[in-house]
């Protein structure tokens, strides 16, 4: 089986099918970043672009990575440090790209949309690394990975997605992802900050951040985007913290065995308290490492071995 399309976009339209391939590849390519010698020739000749209207450690670093890993070139663009600066435009941008012989391009950008713009534009295949607050699919892709390698399932899975809902693009690619797979998805967050019509992806909103925790197997908690603050969404970071940053006693009514992720960057005491962050049900560093495993598989599904 392959991939329907040359680009990931998100995974509002990708099936199970779809979804399951991408999961099982990286569980091969896991085994390439646990080698001593973390170089395969898969996509020797190949050429990935990263272009970064924002600002990204951990995604733009693994799919780096993740490139290097199976042997493709890559080359790196800050829209600071660019012709962007200049008055360019991003299909022009991306066009210039693609005829010095781009295979795909990694782009992140502050627009809901641009992914795919530029995928209707290109010949080449384009990730979206993070459009506004539509989706981030490689994000989501890896926390399901983490989930099943960790509970064995992603079918019956209870997950409780808390924080920012609104501005997240992390949480829509979530929603999409786990009610897929068969998992429950119950959200929390204040008001203000929850997506009128959300429940019609398939998500169930909560009252309190204790009713969406009862019993979840899994804990997916949202950067709180201080950037935001200023827009008066909620009443000061202190109140949000004593209303709903999960804590060891928030924890405790998950479930025993719960596992806790988070996309990062984390706001330590703000969404997550450090005694939970680096807790035993911590899977937050594993995300991270999964994370370049996905995103190999995804460049191999695309432009490699598994292309169209």
């Amino acid at each position: 089986m392959r991939l329907r399309n040359k680009d990931m976009i998100g995974l509002h339209h990708s099936t199970v099918e779809e979804i399951n391939l991408i999961l099982n590849t990286a569980e091969a390519m896991k085994g390439i970043i646990n080698r001593q010698i973390k170089k395969v020739p898969t996509l020797r000749g190949r050429t990935m672009v990263t272009i970064f209207y924002e600002p990204s450690t951990r995604t733009r670093t693994s799919f780096e990575l993740a490139a290097k890993y199976l042997s493709a070139d890559t080359v790196g663009i800050a829209a600071a440090t660019s012709s962007v600066s200049k008055g360019e435009t991003l299909k022009d941008t991306a066009r210039n790209i693609e005829a010095m012989g781009a295979d795909v391009v990694v782009l992140r950008h502050p627009m809901a949309g641009a992914a795919a713009l530029l995928a209707d534009t290109l010949k080449a295949s384009v990730i979206n690394a993070g459009d506004g607050a539509h989706e981030h699919p490689s994000q989501a892709l890896l926390d399901l990975y983490t989930a099943r390698e960790k509970k064995g399932r992603l079918e019956g899975l209870k997950v409780a997605i808390v924080g920012d809902i609104m501005h997240s693009r992390v949480a829509r690619s979530g929603i999409w992802g786990y009610t897929k797979m068969g998992a429950t998805v119950r959200l929390a967050g204040p008001a203000t900050l929850i997506p009128k019509d959300v429940e019609k992806m398939g998500a169930t909103v909560c009252a309190n951040v204790e009713q969406a925790l009862a019993g979840a197997d899994v804990v997916n908690v949202l950067r709180i985007q201080t950037e935001r603050q200023q827009q008066g969404l909620f009443p000061s970071l202190r109140e949000y913290s004593r209303m709903f940053c999960i804590n060891r006693e928030r924890l405790a009514l998950a479930a025993p065995d719960a596992l806790l992720m988070h996309p990062g960057p984390m706001n330590r005491g703000i969404e997550i308290s450090p005694e939970v962050a680096d807790g035993l049900q911590s899977a937050i560093t594993e995300q991270v490492t999964n994370g370049v495993a996905v995103r190999m598989a995804l460049l191999y599904l695309l432009i490699g071995g598994g292309a169209r």
